[in-house]
């Protein structure tokens, strides 16, 4: 049967049948997923996302990298279902430059296929085309529209994110109390199940790690100090450091119970201190990093941010802080300070190295006999930390922590 070939900004009628959109995609790894759009442009809810962790709304389902949509049996306020691909976040680096390639089947009709211009402007996310109604039919529109702004562009555009996500009773979950180090009953990840499905497989692993470690049910505080160096900034624009972010925010579903995260951002100026959420995690840092200036990364200052917040918050568990470090700092003797100054405040920094930079001075802080720091380790998660396995990471992550606690 031949094939129906649609340009950009073409469109076709769609019969009622069943409709599956496969999409092709050549040089990166990538993952499709499907919106469905009410008639203001924007997702009812965060349901309307579809994707491999949420596989199937309203007659709208993703296997893999194809999109079937049973057109007769979506709602009536669903106007539009709109195909995306979007680069492996994991893949530092990866942008489309060939498009990705469309092909919609469905029963008695002609093959319909779509391949958008090639992109030049480093796109990691694209609107691949979109189904929408028309009269009391559906029709097909090639729409090839690629986001050099990423999944944060993308949710701008649709709405996918929200910045709160109260409970079915308008009430916040109750807050467990436990003293520093009190053992606990298994996490129970049923609230990120329900807010954040797309962590619960990254929070499953980190949860094995603390658990073959001896530490499940332990609590802490978990913050995350991220490096804003000049030289950092393809890993921002790569989305490794958002990876990143979401792999410690899914820790810190197993060690504490509000699903924050403090974030602080090391930077030449005065440390920028925001939080990421399991309710706004999704492009969270590509939004924040935009407002810090590049420059030389003050560590010790970003420290001392993060001990303040600690220290004010009136916490009782103790602090695991991450510092994500992607070269040397310039003041070396500062952070020396900082890390006897808060051996006694129940604060473990763990520093993790990821970048082009030098890190021999973090690698090197216990090598010192007459130096010796117990609250402090380094784990090296190599220049892509999103190319290291879950279980792998976790272990390197929490290893010396565990050793912290456990003593």
């Amino acid at each position: 049967m031949q094939t129906t070939s649609l340009r950009k900004g073409e469109n076709t009628v769609l019969s009622t049948a069943q409709t599956v959109l496969s999409v092709s995609v050549q040089g990166l790894s990538a993952d499709v997923s499907a919106l469905l759009l009410g008639a203001d442009g924007k997702v009812r809810d965060d349901h309307d996302l579809v994707f491999y962790n949420h596989p199937a709304q309203d007659g709208v389902s993703v296997v893999g990298a194809a999109v079937t949509a049973d057109l007769p049996s979506l709602p009536a306020d669903v106007h539009r279902v709109i195909v995306v691909v979007s680069a492996d976040p994991l893949q530092p680096g990866a942008v489309f430059a060939r498009a990705p390639q469309l092909s919609v089947t469905q029963s008695g009709t002609k093959p319909v296929s779509f391949t958008a211009p090639d992109f030049t402007a480093g796109e990691t996310v694209v609107v691949l085309a979109e189904a929408y109604r028309r009269g009391d039919g559906w029709k097909l529109r090639a729409v090839g529209q690629g986001y050099a702004t990423g999944l944060a562009g993308l949710a701008t555009d649709y709405g996918v994110d929200v910045d709160t996500d109260p409970e079915p009773s308008g009430a916040p979950l109750p807050a467990q109390t436990r003293t520093a180090g009190a053992p606990a009953a298994s996490v129970d990840l049923t609230k990120l199940e329900r807010k954040a499905p797309g962590l619960l497989a990254p929070a499953r692993q980190a949860g094995q790690a603390l658990a073959d470690r001896g530490i499940t049910g332990r609590r802490a505080a978990v913050y995350l100090i991220l490096d804003h160096d000049w030289h950092m900034e393809e890993l921002y624009e790569s989305f490794a450091v958002q990876a990143f972010a979401e792999r410690v925010l899914a820790l810190s579903a197993n060690l504490d119970d509000d699903g924050t995260v403090p974030v602080i951002f090391s930077s030449g100026r005065e440390p920028f201190l925001e939080e990421i959420r399991v309710d706004n995690y999704r492009g969270r840092i590509g939004q924040l990093h935009t407002q810090v200036d590049w420059g030389w990364g003050n560590v010790a200052d970003a420290m001392r941010r993060a001990v303040s917040h600690y220290q004010e918050s009136g916490a009782s568990d103790p602090a695991f802080v991450v510092a994500q470090v992607g070269d040397e700092p310039w003041d070396k003797a500062e952070v020396r300070s900082m890390l006897q100054n808060t051996a006694s405040l129940g604060i473990f920094w763990l520093f993790v190295g990821f970048g082009r930079g030098k890190l021999s001075f973090y690698k090197n802080l216990n090598a010192s006999t007459s130096a010796n720091f117990t609250n402090v380790a380094f784990y090296d998660a190599s220049k892509n930390p999103g190319s290291v396995p879950g279980e792998r990471f976790y272990t390197g992550l929490v290893d010396s922590f565990a050793t912290w606690m456990q003593s």
